[in-house]
């Protein structure tokens, strides 16, 4: 698994940048005017900051953005780095410096000298989050530096910044633990080890259950036990519980999809793109990936996190398009289109969380349907909700965190789509609407007064672009937004 970057905060100190070797970094405000390191650091690359700064290539670049000075004569480093950026950034422009400062690592040690009297700790954990690579399946690594990149701040108030960034680590391993998830391949992240995985949370103090196909079809799971017959992996659902606070406060329940590799079934996905459903078990990763950081950072705060791990493949025990399951609420899905799976899984695991543990509110997160890229792109996922006040926690936390999230409508009128002849509803409504009709499929499974949030992450789970605060890949998305929505649920 891909371990973050260390972080420190240190005093600043003159000699120590000019024997630094490795990669340099340094703040300057958008006037160009430069404090004493800059004059500093101006005198040892005879005048080339100067020159820099005074150029329109400086004034064209926007808050947060940067400009790298290879081989700096009268440096040790072996890059300087200038960052755009005033004493008093937003958190979104401290991040975007963040993220440039993480960009330019490549593996080597960094020392970035911020002159911010805010958001240092937004700078450290946004580098650390863009330094991020897959390298698990490769058999040799991208960088040479033995070493590996670390990254060092000299700051105005070390200390204090320190203790700013406190979460800083927890919340990379979290993000982190998603995005190796996602990226991981379908041959090596199985069911089988996929729930494994999960289980080393116990090591954090997490209780993890592992509830195995027989127990499902004890507990009526008969829904997301048909997406996964097809397949040889078994079927299987975690349990994970943290329970931080200090009382018996019900928790919130955290629901994610786990289709660790995706066909479509029996209803077979073209051959062009298949690859890419290694990441249909994003909605499980984003779940793991909180509950790693709410343990890291001992957070106060109840939260039980169910995942439903399934493969969905073709064979001769494939669930086919026409048949009947019976879920475990006992309302009955006639299944028009075995690539509709997510749903199914998402059914029986919302419907056992509610009753097991009454939570206080349910969020539910999966790579659901192709409409949602095609309504919102890969800026923004898509939220749809039965309680105002859970949603407008959970998009308020997403917009501090820069997460893209938007809500859309709901209603009965919707449900004329999902009417079957032989069953209690379809498991698909038709084109129009499609990530509409797969919310109000879920809603049937959302007790009376439970509050409740669909999270469809189909557009921002993986991206084929690089993004601000991670490269092309598994984005992480949710695990931030998530942990601050908790920490203002239960205050820790």
């Amino acid at each position: 698994m891909t371990s973050p970057a260390p972080v420190r905060f240190v005093p600043i100190a003159l000699d120590e940048i000019e024997r630094f070797e490795g990669r340099l970094a340094v703040t300057v405000p958008h006037t160009g005017k430069l404090d004493q390191v800059g004059r500093r650091l101006n005198r040892l690359t005879r005048g080339s900051l100067e020159r820099f700064v005074d150029s329109a290539a400086f004034s064209k670049l926007a808050q947060g953005e940067a400009r790298e000075l290879s081989f700096p004569a009268g440096l040790a480093a072996e890059a300087l780095l200038v960052v755009k950026l005033d004493a008093r950034p937003s958190t979104d422009e401290a991040r975007k410096a963040g993220a440039a400062i993480g960009r330019s690592a490549n593996g080597k040690p960094v020392l970035a000298i911020v002159r911010a009297n805010r958001g240092v700790a937004d700078i450290a954990l946004a580098a650390v989050l863009r330094d991020y690579s897959y390298t698990d399946m490769k058999s040799k690594k991208e960088t040479d530096d033995e070493g590996g990149a670390r990254f060092t701040f000299m700051t105005l108030k070390p200390d204090e910044d320190a203790a700013a960034a406190a979460d800083v680590a927890a919340l990379a391993e979290g993000v982190f633990f998603t995005r190796d998830l996602v990226n991981a391949p379908s041959n090596v992240l199985t069911t089988t080890t996929f729930a494994d995985r999960l289980e080393a949370l116990s090591e954090l103090g997490v209780k993890v259950e592992v509830l195995e196909e027989a127990d499902l079809e004890t507990l009526g799971m008969r829904a997301l036990l048909g997406v996964g017959q097809g397949s040889e992996s078994p079927s299987k659902v975690v349990v994970m519980q943290w329970s931080g606070a200090k009382n018996s406060d019900r928790p919130l329940a955290l629901i994610g999809k786990g289709v660790v590799f995706d066909t479509g079934g029996i209803s077979l996905k073209p051959a062009a793109g298949m690859e890419e459903m290694t990441m249909d078990m994003g909605g499980a990763g984003v779940v793991a990936g909180v509950m790693k950081a709410l343990a890291l950072r001992k957070a106060k705060a109840n939260v039980v996190a169910l995942v439903g791990l399934v493969e969905n493949m073709p064979s001769g025990n494939a669930q086919r398009p026409g048949d009947v399951v019976r879920t475990m609420k006992g309302d009955t899905v006639e299944v028009i289109n075995t690539d509709a799976e997510g749903r199914l899984v998402l059914a029986d695991v919302m419907w056992y969380a509610q009753e097991r543990f009454k939570p206080v509110g349910m969020i539910d997160l999966a790579t659901l349907t192709g409409a949602i890229i095609i309504g919102l792109g890969h800026e923004n996922a898509g939220v749809f909700s039965n309680d105002d006040t859970l949603c407008d926690a959970f998009l308020k936390a997403a917009k501090a965190e820069g997460e893209g999230a938007w809500r859309l409508p709901m209603g009965e009128a919707y449900d004329k789509q999902l009417k079957s002849n032989i069953a209690d509803m379809k498991n698909v409504g038709g084109r129009p609407a499609g990530s509409i009709t797969a919310a109000q499929f879920l809603l049937r499974f959302v007790k009376d007064g439970t509050p409740w949030v669909h999270l469809d992450i189909a557009g921002v789970a993986s991206l084929k672009s690089d993004s601000t605060l991670a490269p092309k890949g598994a984005s992480g998305w949710g695990v931030l937004s998530l942990n601050r929505m908790i920490d203002g649920m239960f205050g820790g």
